[in-house]
């Protein structure tokens, strides 16, 4: 199958084309594309080197697949015409996400609604991917009147820059002598601001785990209250979830539903100091939960606590299975 990555020299590029070798996608040309000043450069794949194209010279290749992760104006200028040429486009930008004529999805919750007619599929947000894994299967069974969440997301969310803003800052940089991307030092620091800010105060990160969470488990009933933190972390984004249901559960209950989530990995054990981290999820692609208990001052409350590498699940592991469901499907590689 002949596969174009957009974006491909980036932090999530690089990860998607890890995640197509370590999966065994069948990939029989690779047309990896950059922008102006990379095209031309070499890149390495399973062992092969591929020269960076243009946009353009991808879509005259006419591939069958294009994985995006360029940003919303490359996403909104390309991905319409490389479904022109035929091509299945997963978009990892926001670009799409609330269209609704495109399919936003997680495969292990709504990889069901994904039809033929389908050549442009949003990616969703990498916070919004790691909350609703687990929570997903408890939505089913309990129903969920209200989510509270805090996230605590990793700098490379923001990509390479901010993470040579965190290390010019441990390296003793004095703020203004380097380059930075985000409006106070990271290092040593938490910012409750990710994106910009709304007039209803929420930022747009913050909206979008609120819009997106409707519209994946096709539910827009859900209350939903987030707050989102980024910490001089380098890999991996961490939530804190409180739930309100409509019905009465049991922890036991709870544990199993999670336990049996495909891509969900419960690590609760705090009586061993077991609990998800993100030290040990960079690399992973499961969404790793603990700290599962109930919330006392609510009749059906619920709390946790997950882990996630937010460059894995949070973007390209969740692009290559939605590419691996068109493939299962037959929508591409005929």
């Amino acid at each position: 199958m002949k596969v174009a990555v957009v974006g491909a020299t980036g932090l999530v590029g690089t990860r998607m084309l890890e995640v197509l070798a370590e999966r065994n996608f069948p990939v029989t040309e690779l047309l990896p594309v950059a922008s102006a000043k990379s095209v031309g450069r070499k890149i390495t794949f399973r062992g092969k080197e591929w020269t960076v194209v243009s946009a353009e010279d991808a879509i005259a290749a006419r591939p069958d697949l294009a994985l995006f992760s360029a940003g919303g104006d490359t996403s909104r200028e390309f991905a319409p015409k490389f479904a022109d040429a035929g091509c299945r486009v997963v978009d990892n930008s926001s670009c799409w996400r609330m269209d609704p004529s495109k399919k936003l999805v997680v495969p292990e919750i709504n990889g069901d609604v994904l039809e033929e007619s389908d050549f442009i599929i949003a990616n969703p947000n990498c916070s919004t991917i790691q909350m609703l894994l687990p929570l997903a299967p408890l939505h089913k069974a309990y129903r969920i009147k209200r989510i509270v969440v805090s996230t605590y997301q990793s700098v490379t969310g923001t990509g390479y820059k901010a993470v040579d803003q965190m290390n010019a800052e441990r390296a003793g940089g004095k703020w203004g002598e380097y380059p930075a991307v985000y409006p106070h030092p990271i290092d040593q620091n938490i910012l409750p601001h990710i994106d910009s800010f709304l007039e209803s105060g929420y930022t747009k990160e913050e909206m979008k785990m609120v819009n997106e969470t409707h519209k994946i488990l096709r539910d827009d009933t859900i209350g939903v209250s987030p707050t989102t933190v980024r910490v001089p972390v380098q890999g991996g984004h961490s939530e804190s979830v409180n739930l309100e249901f409509e019905k009465e559960f049991t922890l036991e209950d709870v544990r199993r539903l999670m336990e049996e989530m495909p891509g969900v990995t419960v690590q609760d054990d705090p009586a061993n100091n077991v609990y998800p981290m993100p030290l040990y999820a960079w690399g992973k692609n499961d969404v790793f939960v603990g700290r599962i208990r109930r919330d006392p001052s609510v009749r059906y409350g619920l709390n946790f606590w997950c882990v996630a590498d937010n460059l894995r699940k949070g973007a390209a592991t969740n692009a290559v299975q939605i590419a691996e469901l068109l493939l299962e499907k037959g929508f591409i590689g005929k």
